[in-house]
């Protein structure tokens, strides 16, 4: 099967190979009007009106990697809006930089599309999604674009670049030394002082710091006052004496003699 170029209708190489990123069938696409800040678009200012939109498309955005003339392996990202009844094209977007693709600013639905003709004329159309899961899943997909690119992470490092940090050597070599110097100024430093001022300013609080004496109790010899005393103990004979009553108490006799004391 003959693949062809999803942005223009040509064919293309037969080493070709296409990798569909994303897909959604039910894509509301505007006519929105031109930018007035630069913070960036709104989808207040298109969805109220409905002269604004023009009809329901399909959104796919595929990744077609071919070796061409100029380069040895071309590597490239479509977004394309299709008729969904017969997959005709109406715009293409070729993805070559990140503000192709640009969310809104006041919805996680609508996006605003940078679309080019093969003049290479170019305009901007909304779109948006029912759900948001599909506008989050676009956005997944181009990420996965932007690092099969090169924009993203490792791979968007020249190759120079790469090889220079490969080279750069960060050992110390024979009688090399680090010294670090902190300063009398450093935050260190003051921290240091800062402890020993408030253990010092702490200790001297607690020098200054002082319970006062507890007042004298009364004196017992002088007349008058009273003294504080403990009671005498019992003796034996009371001790006895409170046995045997609470012995009758609960039923008990210690008898005539005695004999059960």
């Amino acid at each position: 099967m003959e693949l062809l170029d999803p942005a223009t209708g040509r064919p293309l190489p037969n080493d070709a190979i296409q990798r569909i990123l994303f897909v959604a069938n039910a894509v509301h696409v505007y006519n929105i009007p031109p930018l007035t800040s630069t913070k960036g678009y709104n989808a207040a200012s298109w969805t109220t009106d409905p002269k604004r939109h023009i009809f329901t498309a399909r959104l796919r955005v595929v990744e077609t990697a071919y070796e061409s003339s100029s380069d040895k392996n071309k590597l490239k990202v479509d977004a394309v809006l299709e008729d969904v009844s017969n997959g005709q094209l109406f715009a293409a977007a070729p993805y070559t930089t990140p503000a192709t693709v640009e969310p809104v600013l006041d919805s996680s639905r609508f996006f605003a599309l940078t679309v080019r003709d093969p003049q290479g004329r170019k305009a901007v159309l909304g779109i948006g999604f029912e759900e948001r899961s599909e506008a989050f899943d676009l956005s997944i997909a181009l990420q996965e674009a932007r690092k099969a690119l090169g924009w993203e992470g490792e791979q968007s490092k020249p190759a120079e670049a790469k090889k220079e940090e490969d080279k750069r050597d960060y050992s110390l070599k024979d009688g090399e030394t680090i010294t670090v110097n902190f300063g009398s100024n450093s935050k260190f430093g003051r921290r240091k002082a800062a402890q020993q001022s408030s253990s010092s300013t702490g200790s001297a609080n607690l020098q200054s710091f002082a319970l006062p004496p507890p007042p004298p109790g009364p004196s017992s010899s002088s007349g008058g006052g009273f003294g504080f005393s403990l009671p005498p103990p019992p003796s034996a004979q009371d001790v006895r004496q409170q046995q045997r009553q609470q012995a009758k108490e609960h039923g008990f006799d210690d008898g005539q003699f005695g004999e059960f004391a």
